[in-house]
């Protein structure tokens, strides 16, 4: 495990800002309303006038994105650079390098860590988090934490979540988050060995005529986007509130687009001639996963508790 020795750094107001791609097994429709309740308390809450940075200094911020552009994520960081731009009235400006020509999250992290200044906000999975120390963060990509759409965004708008962002602060990591989220990919079991395609964004997905949701999410990740100190420290409080509240209206975008995709691939699943089964009951699987859960949250047995207890 990576260490870090690096100065610790004050969190932004409302870490708990915005979210990232939710695709969480068996989540309900309804769910991604509340999302934007949070953070809309803390865009308001957030120092300064949005509006009156258009008069700031301009300033560039690079950010750094694994993904390309056409993806869920890669579609939310634009839509975050073009409210940073709208809201900040112009001087602030979003660099979005997609496609990870700055590198791969460890690398983005590293580089930051090294003290580099070429990179000023990436999207960052919690999971790449848990190499620098980052234990909390490891509970949000357990099979069967979060039940639902539902129960995942209870927790994100909860005041339990910037304990999750925080985390890399009190480790000495110098960046802070400006949004927070989940991202993952439903998961087809295959019931028996007979193999349909599926054609989804250029790839191909060998799944069963009977794919099953079983809503385990073992795909979950939550997701954050970080600022540096660095990067923050050239912001006056007008662009910083800029950045905070298009970080809010960021959310409520992801929430939509994440489900709205979703459900585009399980319709294109189902009128390919898979039969989808939903599976209401997940006791039996999470018996079967109860080991590996088990050995992953003993030593944050009461802070588990408290993300299962946030189920709708």
């Amino acid at each position: 495990m990576k260490k870090i020795t690096r100065r610790s750094f004050l969190a932004a107001a409302g870490v708990s800002a915005a979210a990232l791609a939710l695709t969480a097994c068996g989540g309900s429709s309804n769910s991604a309303a509340s999302t934007s309740t949070a953070a809309s308390s803390t865009a308001a809450s957030a120092a300064g006038d949005a509006t009156a940075a258009a008069n700031d200094p301009k300033v560039t911020l690079v950010y750094a994105e694994v993904n390309p552009l056409d993806t869920i994520v890669g579609q939310t960081g634009s839509h975050f650079k073009e409210k940073v731009e709208e809201l900040s009235g112009g001087s602030v400006v979003v660099d979005v390098q997609a496609s990870g020509v700055l590198g791969s999250e460890n690398d983005v992290l590293d580089a930051i860590l090294g003290g580099s200044t070429s990179i000023d906000i990436s999207r960052i999975s919690a999971f790449a988090l848990t190499s620098y120390g980052c234990n909390k963060s490891k509970l949000l990509s357990i099979p069967f934490t979060f039940e639902n759409r539902a129960h995942f965004w209870n927790f994100a708008n909860s005041e339990l979540a910037p304990e999750f962002l925080n985390e890399p602060q009190e480790l000495g990591l110098p960046v802070r988050g400006i949004f927070y989220g989940e991202e993952g990919f439903r998961h087809f079991f295959t019931v028996k060995p007979v193999s349909g395609i599926a054609d989804f964004k250029g790839l191909k997905l060998r799944v069963s005529n009977d794919p099953v949701m079983n809503g385990l999410v073992e795909g979950l990740g939550a997701v954050q986007a970080v600022i540096t100190d660095n990067a923050w420290g050239k912001l006056t409080e007008n662009q910083q509130a800029a950045i905070m509240e298009a970080g809010a209206d960021t959310q409520a975008f992801n929430a939509d687009l994440s489900e709205t995709a979703e459900n585009k691939v399980l319709d294109e699943l189902k009128s390919s001639g898979c039969n989808v089964v939903d599976v209401p009951d997940k006791a039996p699987w999470q018996e079967a996963c109860q080991k590996v859960i088990s050995e992953n949250t003993s030593d944050q047995a009461e802070l588990y508790q408290q993300l299962l207890d946030m189920k709708a």
